[in-house]
C-alpha cells in the first residue's frame, strides 16, 4: 500500500510562506514610506515656521517705536485739540500704509482709542473703548503684548502687537499694530498638502481651506466659549468643531487620522517657537498604500521564485543521492569529520582574534574616557546654546532695530542742533550695546570648555546667570518664578558645570509649563550640615512612571525630534557626581516635578569663588 501524498500539505504551507512574505514586504515597505514622507513633512513644517516667525519679526518693533514721536505724543498733553488728533491720525495712516499693516492705533490708560490710522473710514476705531482686549492689559502693565483675534469694529482677523506708551512702570498709554497674516494663506493653498495654524485654545486662526479658519480642533467647554465671549477674542464666531478621527498612532508624536470623511492623512504637529501656536501638515497617503502593495506583491512575487527554485535544486539533489548513495555516505562521514577539526580550529583561531581586539579596544577606551566626557560635556552645553538660540537671535533683534532708528533720530538732531535730545538717544544706543554685549558675552563665558581643577561656586551668582541665559523663554512663557535661598551659599564645584546644569534642570521646568495658564517654577537652596541642597520644582503634569525609571539614560527624551539630545539630564548628574554630588528626581506631593541637586559645601574662602 502506498502512503498518503504529502502534495496538498506542502501546497498549502507553500501558499502560507507566499502570503507571509507577501505580509511582511507590504508592512516593511509602508513603515519605510511613512518614515519618507515624514521626514518630507518636517522639512516642510520647518520651512512653513521659519516663514511664519520672520512675517511676525518683521513688526515687533514697531509699536515701541511710536511712542518716540512727538505727533504721538502730543496726544496726551492736556486738553482736547483736534489739531493734534489730525496730525496723528495722519502720521500713523501714512506709517500703515508704509508698512503694510492692517490698523495702527493709539489708546489712552482707561483703553479708550485716542488716534488711528483709519480715521477717515465710517467704520474707524476712534473713540471705541477697547480696554477689555487683552493686549491693552499686557501693554498697559509694561510688558509688550502679543494678540490673535477678531476685530469688534470690522470683524476683521488679525495679529496684534502692542507697546507701552512712556514709562514702563507707569505708562500714559499703549500703541497697537494690527497685522493681517492671509497672505500666508495663499502660499499655503498652493501646496499638496493640507496646513492649519491653532492658538492656544486649540482654534484654528490660519490654513490652507480657509473654511476651517475660527473652527476648533477639540470639544469647547461652557466655560472657554464664556471666556472667548468676554474677551470677544473671536468676535461671537460660532467656532464649530473639526471632525478629525485618529486611526493610527505612529512614532515621534505623528499620527494616521481622517479629517472629515477625507482618505487617511499623515497629521505632523510643530510648536510655533516664541508663540504658544501648533503648526499642522495633513499629508495625503496614496503614495504610501502605492508602495506597499508594490511590497507585497515584490515579496511574494520573490518568495514565490525562492521556493520553485529551492523545489527544483530539492528534486534534483534527491535524484543525484539515488545514484551515489553508498559513495555519498563515506565521503559525508569523512566531509563531517573535516568539517569539525576545520570548525574548532576556525572557532579558536576567532576566539583569540576577538580577545585581542577586545583588549586592544579597552586600552583604547580606557585613553579616551576623559575626552569622551569632556566633549559630551560641550555638546550637551552646544545642544541647550542651540535650543536658546532662537530667542537669542529675537532678543537681539529688538535693540538692533531701535539703534537702526535712534541713529537716524540722532543725525536729525544733530543737524537741527538739538544737542539734549541727541546725547540723551546716544545714552539710549550705549545702553542697547551694553546689554547686547552682556546677552553675547554669557552666551561665550556659557559655550567655552571647562577646565580643570577644583574650585568654588556661589550658588546665587550662578542662578543669576542661568536666567540672564534663559530670559529669552522666560519672558515668552512669563511663568511664576518663586526664589528662596541665600545668596551667600557657597558650594565645592566649578561656576561654569554649575550653571550648565542650572540651565538643564531650569530648562527642563520650563518646558513642563509650557502652555499651562499659570505657569510656576520655585527654585529653593539650604544648608544642611556639609552639603548644600537646591530643588527645582514645576507645577507641569509631573514624571510618568515609565520616564522617571529612565530619566537619566543617554539619549533618552520625551521632546519631539530635534529639540534634544537627550543628553542634559545625564550630563547633569555625572557633573554633580564628579563633585561628590547626587541630583535625583520625584514628583511633589502638589502636583508637578521636582529635581533636588545635593552638592557639599565649599570650604575655601569666597576669593576663589565666581
Amino acid at each position: 500500500m502506498r502512503p498518503p501524498s504529502r502534495r496538498p500539505v506542502t501546497v498549502l504551507a507553500a501558499a502560507a510562506l507566499v502570503c507571509a512574505a507577501a505580509w511582511a514586504g507590504h508592512h516593511a515597505s509602508r513603515v519605510a514610506a511613512l518614515e519618507r514622507q515624514g521626514e518630507r513633512g518636517q522639512q516642510q513644517l520647518r520651512l512653513y515656521s521659519q516663514t511664519l516667525a520672520s512675517e511676525l519679526a518683521r513688526y515687533d518693533y514697531l509699536p515701541g517705536l511710536l511712542g518716540l514721536d512727538d505727533r504721538v505724543g502730543a496726544l496726551f498733553a492736556p486738553g482736547d485739540d483736534a489739531a493734534r488728533v489730525a496730525s496723528a491720525n495722519l502720521y500713523l495712516a501714512a506709517l500703515n500704509e508704509r508698512a503694510g499693516t492692517r490698523a495702527i492705533y493709539v489708546l489712552d490708560r482707561q483703553g479708550r482709542v485716542l488716534s488711528t490710522s483709519n480715521w477717515q473710514r465710517t467704520d474707524s476705531y476712534l473713540g471705541e473703548q477697547l480696554g477689555y482686549r487683552p493686549y491693552f492689559r499686557q501693554a498697559i502693565a509694561g510688558n509688550s503684548g502679543h494678540f490673535y483675534g477678531v476685530g469688534t469694529t470690522r470683524g476683521e482677523a488679525g495679529y496684534y502687537l502692542s507697546a507701552p506708551i512712556g514709562n514702563r512702570r507707569n505708562p500714559i498709554g499703549v500703541a497697537v499694530v494690527k497685522v493681517g497674516l492671509e497672505a500666508l494663506e495663499v502660499n499655503w493653498q498652493d501646496a499638496n498638502s493640507r496646513v492649519l495654524l491653532a492658538d492656544e485654545n486649540d482654534v484654528v486662526i490660519l490654513a490652507s481651506n480657509p473654511t476651517w479658519r475660527l473652527s476648533a480642533l477639540k470639544p469647547l467647554s461652557a466655560a472657554e466659549r464664556a471666556r472667548f465671549a468676554r474677551t470677544r477674542q473671536y468676535n461671537l464666531a460660532p467656532l464649530r468643531q473639526i471632525e478629525m478621527t485618529t486611526l493610527e498612532v505612529l512614532t515621534g508624536g505623528e499620527a494616521l487620522v481622517r479629517l472629515e470623511g477625507s482618505p487617511p492623512l499623515l497629521a505632523q504637529t510643530l510648536a510655533q517657537p516664541g508663540t504658544p501656536w501648533r503648526l499642522t501638515l495633513l499629508s495625503p497617503t496614496a503614495e504610501v498604500a502605492r508602495a506597499a502593495q508594490g511590497g507585497a506583491l515584490l515579496a511574494g512575487t520573490l518568495a514565490a521564485l525562492a521556493l520553485s527554485v529551492a523545489v527544483a535544486l530539492n528534486s534534483r539533489r534527491r535524484r543525484i543521492a539515488e545514484r551515489l548513495a553508498a559513495r555519498a555516505a563515506l565521503e559525508a562521514a569523512n566531509d563531517e569529520l573535516e568539517r569539525k577539526v576545520i570548525e574548532r580550529t576556525a572557532d579558536l583561531s576567532a576566539a583569540n582574534r576577538q580577545l585581542q581586539a577586545e583588549v586592544a579596544e579597552r586600552i583604547r577606551a580606557e585613553a579616551n574616557l576623559r575626552k569622551t566626557q569632556d566633549d559630551l560635556l560641550q555638546a550637551g552645553k552646544l545642544a541647550v546654546i542651540g535650543q536658546m538660540s532662537t530667542g537669542i537671535a529675537h532678543e537681539l533683534n529688538q535693540p538692533l532695530a531701535a539703534l537702526r532708528t535712534l541713529s537716524g533720530n540722532t543725525q536729525k538732531f544733530l543737524a537741527r542742533g538739538d544737542l539734549a535730545t541727541a546725547s540723551a538717544n546716544l545714552t539710549t544706543i550705549n545702553q542697547l550695546v551694553e546689554r547686547m554685549g552682556r546677552i553675547t558675552g554669557a552666551l561665550k563665558s556659557f559655550a567655552r570648555k571647562n577646565g580643570g581643577g577644583h574650585s568654588v561656586a556661589v550658588l546665587g551668582g550662578a542662578l543669576e546667570t542661568t536666567l540672564f541665559l534663559l530670559e529669552p523663554r522666560l519672558k515668552g512663557l512669563k511663568p511664576e518664578l518663586v526664589r528662596e535661598l541665600d545668596p551667600s551659599l557657597t558650594v565645592a564645584c566649578d561656576a561654569n558645570r554649575l550653571e550648565q546644569v542650572l540651565v538643564n534642570l531650569i530648562g527642563n521646568a520650563l518646558d513642563a509649563v509650557a502652555g499651562l495658564d499659570a505657569p510656576r517654577v520655585e527654585v529653593r537652596a539650604w544648608r544642611d550640615g556639609d552639603t548644600v541642597s537646591l530643588s527645582v520644582r514645576d507645577n507641569g503634569p509631573g514624571l510618568p512612571d515609565d520616564v522617571r525609571a529612565r530619566l537619566f539614560e543617554p539619549f533618552f527624551t520625551t521632546k519631539p525630534v530635534g529639540q534634544g539630545l537627550g543628553l542634559g539630564l545625564t550630563l547633569s548628574a555625572g557633573i554633580v557626581g564628579d563633585f561628590g554630588g547626587t541630583l535625583a528626581a520625584d514628583n511633589h506631593p502638589d502636583g508637578g516635578a521636582c529635581f533636588t541637586l545635593t552638592l557639599p559645601a565649599a570650604k575655601e574662602t569666597l576669593t576663589h569663588a565666581r
